[in-house]
């Protein structure tokens, strides 16, 4: 027996020592093909930005955005050589190193260099033709000597495990272990460059390997320098579109219109452009490619403006995409709208203990409207892979209605309001169908990542699905749904912003205008009359305060703006009724002197207004019960170029996730509402500058425009993805069909 097992282990040594120089070419081989595949992938990633930033002589924002790349572990370094000379370079390059010292020609490839006793890898890229300028980029071979390490490794324990086999079993383990070696090893490849999840089947042929892998690292590359070094705004916006999807068909689907035509006393025809943050963020989308928004005509003069199609362009002085609008009955518009979506999905995802109302006749207008909006979609493509923009959940069964008649478009749908947990929206009686016509979506978006999360766990209590938690994805009757979050913001600067008074100014002409002291302090809060908003329980925090600091009566007043809203619905009708009467309540008992706490404003404000009563206030309040966003509480902030006042942000607010310098607080927690209004009133300029200036700078950097980029440039990854898997599945497909030839003729 151990003369069997010595020559099994003698075999065994043999066959590892002459598969070991293989074994090294083949990871040498590999890491000449990786570096040159990772260096053009940078390359292609910073050329524009650097060139950018070469016109505008921007020698920080190019160090910046050099030390940013050269964060990857695989990267020693990068220089910019302009020249012969290096202008640019980062820490990682060794002490001496200069132009030189990379190929002068690209084409040549890399070329050795010393570093720290080990040998790495130049390689030189012109930036453009005629140019001196030379990207050089000095790649780290170490892991590579790592990956070599551990294939020996490998080899050493696979001839110590053969040895205690025995002779009997010694060859078939030999060759079961170096079986397991060579497909380890090519594994191991694939997966540290794709990333992809144990359960996954390896690819069959190399060439899909290495597509596969170039993929997953341009998605890296990408990731790394996106949004880092850009200034999110319409010009933005349109050349992201341009770059990153060329030439693409955008639709876009809403229950609101970007403009409305109404017709005015006189008989002319008015058009209103609603002041949303949705139609600020999309209409650069659907100007850039001329694309198509699908809304609810809702104008008292929609219909006279559109022509026999139910089109109209737009906007009306100049018109660089198309308007088609749908129109809904009576019956469908109160069904749908008022019915399930506001009476049933609002207060169900808001859990703000408003019992929501489910209506089997409600359900059949939401669904007859959802297959005119899907039919519209279809009529409107003119390709069979158009990108679509789906907003809200009005319209929460389009996805899958679109993905049936398109199967190939890029559906992505913006869940505007929050996703509650598995247990709440079990209520709901239509549950399956409305997560089924979510998930015809190839990205599905919400604010938050909690609410995400809440979405993925109630598909998985409710639906027969695969889900990969790693990537937040959802596979579903063979397609695959992202879901990822995408915080909403406001445009930035704000339109209503230009134009307004200095804020001394704005403080006096609002005071006199509310019939207030110059002195005194002012509170606002500004919503529409949704029981969501927490409008009395702001109201309730006014009241504490005051009881709990009766100095402050007199020198305080909180002004609170609510313009009505969806007045066909009881609980909205009743709500402001009840608001009226609180604040009725609590100025006759706080009131003296013609000073009343509490100024209630029902009436529509427009944003030059809003944004009048933010400057010249001392604090806002946000007290939302449950809110997705709450896009008031950003506002504020961007109106407050002073860096002055405090913002009183509600915890169940999902701006409370990004704004955490506001002073977070409980809105059912009327004491702790007064508490926190005091410390409000009693903060230091100082204190109050430090935490403005932080909200300012978050949402300047994450305003609106970067919402919709954000988006798009998922959906551009996603599509390239798709088109080269189609590219795999073709030539594997092409594979087998040769192979079924070829049996063909032996049979």
């Amino acid at each position: 027996m151990f003369r069997y097992g010595g020559i099994a282990v003698l075999i065994a040594a043999v066959g590892v020592l002459a598969i070991l120089p293989f074994a090294s070419t083949f990871v040498e081989s590999w890491a000449q093909r990786d570096v040159d595949l990772r260096a053009q992938l940078v390359f292609s990633a910073m050329r524009e930005q650097v060139e950018e930033l070469r016109a505008a002589d921007d020698r920080a924002g190019l160090e910046r955005l050099f030390a940013r790349v050269a964060e990857d572990m695989r990267i020693a370094g990068l220089g910019l050589c302009d020249d012969g000379v290096l202008v640019i370079a980062t820490e990682g390059l060794p002490e001496g190193f200069g132009c030189e010292a990379a190929p002068s020609d690209p084409a040549a490839g890399p070329q050795p260099v010393r570093l720290d006793g080990d040998t790495a890898l130049a390689t030189s890229h012109v930036l453009r033709d005629g140019d001196p300028a030379r990207l050089v980029i000095l790649h780290d071979l170490a892991y590579v000597q790592d990956r070599a390490g551990e294939a020996r490794m490998a080899l050493v324990l696979a001839l110590v495990g053969v040895g205690f086999g025995g002779a009997a079993l010694a060859s078939v383990l030999a060759i079961f272990i170096l079986n397991r070696w060579r497909h380890s090893v090519r594994q191991a490849l694939e997966d540290a460059r794709e990333g992809r999840s144990e359960d996954a089947g390896p690819s069959d042929t190399q060439i899909a390997e290495e597509i596969r892998g170039a993929l997953s690292e341009l998605d890296l590359a990408r990731r790394q320098l996106d949004t880092v070094h850009t200034t999110w705004n319409p010009d933005t916006l349109q050349v992201a579109l341009a770059n990153e999807l060329p030439g693409s068909e955008v639709i876009v689907v809403s229950n609101r219109e970007p403009y409305i035509h109404n017709r005015a006393e006189d008989g002319s025809v008015q058009v209103q452009r609603p002041a949303s943050g949705l139609v600020s963020a999309l209409e650069p989308v659907t100007r850039a490619c001329g694309g198509t928004w699908i809304a609810h005509g809702s104008g008292s003069a929609d219909r006279d403006a559109v022509d026999a199609h139910d089109r109209v362009g737009v906007p009306p002085a100049k018109p660089t995409y198309t308007l088609r609008r749908l129109w809904l009955t009576d019956e469908e518009q109160d069904g749908y709208y008022y019915g399930f979506a506001n009476e049933g999905l609002w207060p169900l995802c808001h859990i703000a203990f408003v019992r929501p109302i489910f209506r089997e006749s409600d359900w059949r207008y939401y669904r007859t409207v959802n297959e005119k909006f899907a039919e519209a979609v279809v009529a409107e493509a003119d390709r069979p892979d158009p990108i679509v923009l789906i907003q809200d959940y009005h319209l929460a069964l389009a996805p899958r209605m679109i993905r049936d008649r398109l199967p190939n478009a890029t559906i992505i749908t913006f869940w505007h309001i929050p996703w509650p947990n598995s247990e709440t929206f079990s209520i709901c009686p239509w549950k399956e169908e409305i997560i089924d016509g979510l998930l015809g979506s190839s990205i599905l978006g919400f604010h938050t990542q909690f609410h995400c999360n809440n979405f993925i766990e109630t598909v998985d209590r409710f639906m027969e699905s695969r889900i990969d938690r790693e990537h937040d994805s959802i596979s579903l009757a063979g397609h695959e749904t992202f879901v990822r979050p995408y915080p909403i913001s406001i445009d930035w600067p704000p339109a209503a912003l230009a134009g307004q008074k200095p804020v001394e100014e704005a403080r006096r002409v609002v005071r006199e205008r509310l019939g207030l002291s110059p002195d005194i302090m002012l509170g606002v809060g500004i919503e529409r009359f949704d029981y969501t908003k927490g409008i009395l329980d702001r109201m309730r925090g006014v009241d504490a305060f005051l009881g709990e600091y009766p100095q402050w009566k007199g020198r305080f007043c909180f002004a609170q703006v609510a313009a009505p809203t969806r007045s066909k619905l009881a609980s909205y009708k009743n709500l402001q009724a009840e608001a009226e009467a609180l604040a009725a309540d609590i100025n006759a008992r706080h009131g003296a002197d013609g000073w009343e706490p509490i100024k209630l404003l029902a009436r529509h404000h427009e944003p030059d207004e809003v944004f009048e009563l933010f400057r010249a206030a001392d604090l806002c309040i946000v007290s939302s019960l449950h809110d997705g966003m709450n896009l008031v509480a950003k506002e504020f902030v961007a109106a407050r170029d002073d860096e002055r006042g405090v913002l009183v942000l509600s915890a169940f607010a999902g701006a409370s996730r990004e704004l955490s310098e506001a002073l977070i607080v409980n809105p059912y927690d009327a004491y702790a509402m007064g508490q926190v209004i005091h410390r409000a009133l009693v903060m230091g300029e100082g204190e109050q500058r430090e935490r403005m200036k932080v909200m300012r700078e978050q949402v300047e950097a994450r305003n609106v425009y970067r919402w919709a980029g954000q988006m798009l440039l998922d959906a551009a990854r996603l599509r390239k993805k798709e088109r080269i898997m189609r590219l795999i599945d073709a030539q594997e497909r092409n594979r087998d069909r040769s192979k079924e030839r070829r049996r063909k003729p032996a049979a």
